[in-house]
């Protein structure tokens, strides 16, 4: 949702960060590769050391890297549909490394596979509707897109591991949350779901 109705305001915001990327000549997809390296290492490194709030920052370094590839790709002119697909697959393989190793270090696995799918099923809504008729990729503000779901789980994780260093840890504070996670992430992919739903029902009343 944040990235639909705010995105004219924070690319810029974006591509002034990426300056030093560009300076040093990386290009997009090299962004995008490094972007998913870095969130491999620290889903790894969680699960050696097990500390939440070091989870968290982590991802938040990843995931603000990652971020820069579309802010490269414009600022080099190298926006290709190629290296949109490629990030996109990424984002995937990102979330999915993210929620394994939540899943295998606090024994979250069914929540983890839920609130993947909820993800994994806002993206696809959107993307099947592509394959039936024509829009507009930006034309989709939901809830609880991408831009809000990492930032969720960075603030989750690091409010459970602040809550540990404080001495008033709680399992109940990384369950409560990536439950929570869960179910905001499905309720936006029923909401594209609907949207979608929609538009093709209209594309369909047109037909002779």
């Amino acid at each position: 949702m944040i990235a639909g109705l705010m995105k004219r305001r924070i690319d810029p915001l974006w591509e002034h960060a990426a300056s030093p990327l560009i300076g040093i000549g990386m290009t997009p997809n090299q962004v995008t590769s490094g972007g998913l390296v870095l969130v491999a290492l620290s889903c790894a490194a969680y699960v050696y050391h097990q500390s939440s709030l070091a989870f968290g920052l982590c991802l938040a370094f990843a995931f603000t890297f990652d971020a820069l590839d579309g802010a490269v790709a414009r600022r080099r002119h190298m926006s290709t549909k190629a290296g949109g697909y490629f990030d996109a697959m990424a984002d995937r393989y990102q979330e999915l490394a993210v929620f394994a190793a939540i899943g295998w270090v606090a024994d979250l696995w069914a929540i983890a596979m839920i609130a993947f799918a909820g993800g994994l099923l806002t993206s696809y809504a959107k993307a099947r509707t592509a394959i039936e008729i024509p829009i507009e990729n930006h034309a989709w503000p939901d809830f609880f897109e991408r831009m809000e779901r990492l930032v969720f789980i960075c603030v989750l994780l690091v409010a459970d591991g602040l809550a540990t260093a404080m001495g008033a840890a709680s399992p109940w504070i990384l369950t409560g949350g990536f439950a929570l996670y869960a179910l905001l992430a499905n309720a936006t992919a029923l909401q594209r779901i609907n949207r979608a739903f929609a538009m093709l029902k209209r594309a369909d009343a047109k037909q002779p």
